[in-house]
């Protein structure tokens, strides 16, 4: 009898070994998954890349952009002009457009988990209005904290940051919950769109048709010299994110249980808009108001990976480079006009984000 029993305890321990091992196998794939749709994405955006610098009056090759830009680095130019065209005309607009698109979807993404809100974007707080009326006085006015060539991108930066000073000293006076700042957020929101109504009603009508042209948010004008603020604060921004990924999983959990796992759940939220209003702040200065990115793309990564942000802000990063170059690639050939990045996104994004709603009710 104790032979048969010891039999079925270890049949039993067998099969329960087997269990675990289809198990881990099954997690592995499950993570491989994350990671594929990862490398796919940055795939895709360096193929996109890649294609945008073959496009415009002077045509160049697919394969031979990447061969001008390898005899650029290594100092063996073998073509002046496609050298100049290819490095000074064409590819500051795309390292903005894959700088820009990365820094707002990765915004975006913490925003929606932060405030627990799938409505949320890097723009709910009220930085996008700040930024406008600050843009505004010095499009408009010529009211401007620095003058000279980059008057309008310090104004737009600074009163992009005043919404979030006045939500986290708000969030100091009564609480940090999700519904304090969003509630915050609209209405330091309100107050600088009233303001910048102001300002438009008054501007001349020149200066509102440049005022335009900036709020609905282009890459056009961009230069080397706006690359390295962008780039530096949205990696910068982008790492601190990531690294607390696994905070923000917790924190999605309600603060209760973040606080019994020793994460101050208030601390937490502020830093986290601090981080996103600074990298939304050194885009948007350059870029303008470019729209839907940071709001579509984290829903559409959130189908491939979940919704752990280990794996959603990184997925994010790369899966928004490759969607704001595609777009500004669409407004560009698609049209005789070249129309601006912005159009596009608020295009594509509006009838995608119904999708979704409607493919997850």
């Amino acid at each position: 009898m104790s032979k048969v029993v010891s039999e079925s305890i270890e049949m039993w321990l067998d099969d329960q070994g087997s269990g675990d091992g289809d198990v881990v196998v099954e997690y592995h794939k499950f993570i491989a998954r994350k990671f594929i749709f990862i490398t796919f994405c940055v795939i895709i955006a360096v193929i996109a890349a890649g294609f945008t610098m073959t496009y415009g009056p002077y045509e160049i090759g697919f394969l031979e952009t990447y061969s001008i830009l390898m005899e650029h680095i290594t100092g063996q130019v073998s073509d002046e002009l496609k050298d100049s065209i290819i490095w000074e005309m064409r590819l500051p607009r795309i390292a903005a457009g894959l700088i820009a698109g990365a820094g707002l979807a990765v915004a975006g993404a913490t925003m929606q988990s932060v405030l627990k809100n799938p409505l949320a974007d890097p723009y709910t707080t009220g930085i996008s209005s700040g930024a406008l009326f600050g843009a505004s006085l010095s499009i408009a006015f010529g009211v401007r904290v620095i003058s000279g060539e980059y008057g309008t991108v310090v104004n737009a930066f600074i009163f992009s940051l005043i919404p979030t000073i006045v939500i986290v000293l708000i969030s100091k006076i009564r609480n940090s919950s999700p519904t304090t700042m969003i509630m915050a957020g609209i209405a330091v929101m309100y107050i600088f769109n009233s303001i910048t109504t102001v300002v438009k009603l008054w501007a001349d009508p020149n200066a509102l048709s440049d005022l335009y042209r900036w709020q609905i948010g282009s890459l056009a004008n961009i230069h080397w010299t706006d690359v390295p603020l962008m780039l530096s604060v949205t990696v910068a921004g982008s790492l601190i994110l990531f690294i607390l990924s696994k905070k923000l999983n917790i924190l999605a959990l309600g603060d209760d249980n973040a606080k019994s796992m020793g994460i101050n759940a208030d601390n937490l939220r502020i830093i986290c808009l601090v981080i996103v209003a600074l990298v939304t702040a050194s885009i948007v200065s350059f870029t303008g108001l470019i729209g839907f990115v940071g709001l579509v793309v984290p829903h559409i990564v959130r189908l491939f990976v979940g919704s752990d942000n280990r794996f959603a802000i990184p997925s994010s990063l790369v899966f928004g480079s490759a969607f704001l170059v595609i777009c500004d690639q669409i407004g560009r050939a698609l049209f005789k006009f070249s129309l601006e990045v912005g159009v596009i996104t608020a295009f594509i994004g509006g009838p995608m984000f119904l999708y979704l709603i409607l493919r997850r009710r």
